[in-house]
C-alpha cells in the first residue's frame, strides 16, 4: 500500500491556498497549513473541507503560526515532515504594501528567508514550491517571461524579489528542490474584496440590489494579465512534480486594462460603466505596473499547462458568484450572449 504524501501550506486560508488544499486533498494528501492566529476566524475559505480535530481519519490540519517565527516553523517542519512544501503565505497586496513597507518586508521577504532556514534547520528536504509574482517585472516591456529582468515599483514586488531570489540561491547553494512560480495575476470568486476585480464585480452587484450606486478606484489605463485561479494551482502541483526543479511563468498570454474590466462587468448586467464607477487619488499608487503579460511558453512545453479560462468567462464567474452572495438570481440579470460579441474574445485565436 502506497504511503500517503504529505504536504504543508503556508497561507492555506488565501486564495491559491484554499484552492491547493482542495486540490491536494483530492489527490490523496495529508495535508498541513498554518493559520495565524487572530481573535476572529479567518478560515471562510477553507471552511468546506474543514475536519474535525477528533475525526481519527481526518487528512487536514491546521496548526496556528506565523511566518514571522522562524522558531516556529522549524519546530513545526520538524514535528509533520513533509514531501512538499507550498510557500504561498504574504501580506500580498500591492498598494497596502506602500502604506505597511516593513511589515510587507518582513513577512513576504523575510517570511521566505526563515522558511527555507528551517527547513535547513529541521534537516527535512520536501520539494519546495515558492510563490513568485509577475509584479516582480515592474515596467520592463511585455511580454515578460523567465528571463525577463526583474525591476520591482513597489514595497510588495522588491519583498517579492528578495523571495525569489533567495529561492534561487538555496537551490544552488544547497541543492534543494525549489521550484519558483511566476504567476500573473489569477482571480476566482475567492479573491478578497480590497483586489480591484472583485471590487468592481462587487459593486456590480450591489448595485444591481441598489446597496451602492458606484465604485471608486484608481488607474483604469493598467493593464494585467488576468486568469483562473483553480487552473493555476493545479501547475503550482505539476511543477513540483517534475524531476528537476526549475522557474515557470504562468500566465494566459493576453492582457486586458482596469477600463475593459468595467466595461465587462457592468455591461454583463445592461449598465454603462461610466455612470458608475468613478476615479479616487487615494487608490493612484506613488508608482504603478502599466503593463503585465506573460509569457507562459515554457509552462505549456515542459507541464503541458495552459490557461483555459479566457478574461470575459472570468469576469463573468466572479460576477454570477457575487450576485448569488447578494441573494440575487444571476440568471435573472446576467446579458451572456454579451460575450459572444465582445471584442475582447478575438484578442487571441
Amino acid at each position: 500500500m502506497a504511503l500517503t504524501r504529505v504536504a504543508f501550506i503556508t497561507g492555506i486560508t488565501g486564495q491559491d491556498g484554499s484552492y491547493l488544499a482542495e486540490l491536494l486533498l483530492s489527490n490523496g494528501y495529508e495535508v498541513h497549513g498554518l493559520i495565524r492566529r487572530t481573535s476572529s476566524f479567518n478560515t471562510e475559505r477553507i471552511d468546506h473541507v474543514y475536519q474535525d480535530p477528533h475525526d481519527p481519519g481526518r487528512r487536514l490540519h491546521l496548526h496556528y503560526g506565523d511566518l514571522t517565527d522562524g522558531s516556529m516553523l522549524a519546530r513545526l517542519l520538524a514535528e509533520v515532515r513533509p514531501d512538499e512544501l507550498y510557500n504561498l503565505g504574504a501580506q500580498s497586496h500591492v498598494g497596502v504594501s506602500f502604506d505597511m513597507p516593513e511589515y510587507t518586508a518582513n513577512v513576504t521577504g523575510l517570511g521566505t528567508l526563515r522558511l527555507l532556514e528551517s527547513v535547513r534547520e529541521a534537516q527535512v528536504r520536501p520539494r519546495i514550491y515558492q510563490a513568485s509574482s509577475s509584479e516582480m517585472y515592474g515596467n520592463v516591456p511585455a511580454p515578460q517571461n523567465e528571463d525577463t529582468p526583474l525591476e520591482p515599483v513597489s514595497p510588495y514586488a522588491a519583498a517579492k524579489v528578495f523571495a525569489h531570489q533567495l529561492a534561487g540561491l538555496y537551490r544552488a547553494a544547497y541543492g534543494l528542490f525549489i521550484v519558483r512560480g511566476i504567476l500573473f495575476n489569477h482571480e476566482s470568486p475567492r479573491r478578497g474584496g480590497t483586489f480591484v476585480t472583485r471590487k468592481v464585480t462587487r459593486a456590480v452587484a450591489r448595485i444591481c440590489l441598489g446597496k451602492e450606486d458606484r465604485v471608486y478606484l484608481g488607474n483604469l489605463d493598467a493593464r494585467r494579465d488576468w486568469g483562473y485561479a483553480p487552473e493555476y494551482v493545479e501547475a503550482m502541483w505539476e511543477m513540483t512534480q517534475q524531476e528537476e526543479p526549475a522557474d515557470y511563468v504562468l500566465s494566459t498570454g493576453e492582457a486586458h486594462s482596469v477600463r475593459e474590466l468595467c466595461e465587462i462587468a457592468f455591461g454583463l448586467v445592461g449598465l454603462d460603466w461610466t455612470e458608475f464607477v468613478a476615479l479616487d487619488p487615494r487608490y493612484v499608487r506613488p508608482r504603478d505596473v502599466e503593463h503585465l503579460c506573460g509569457d507562459p511558453a515554457r509552462a505549456r512545453r515542459a507541464l503541458g499547462w495552459e490557461a483555459r479560462t479566457r478574461f470575459p468567462r472570468l469576469v463573468q464567474i466572479m460576477l454570477e458568484a457575487d450576485l448569488a452572495a447578494e441573494g440575487l438570481d444571476p440568471a435573472d440579470h446576467l446579458i451572456v450572449p454579451l460575450l459572444d460579441h465582445h471584442p475582447a474574445w478575438a484578442r487571441r485565436p
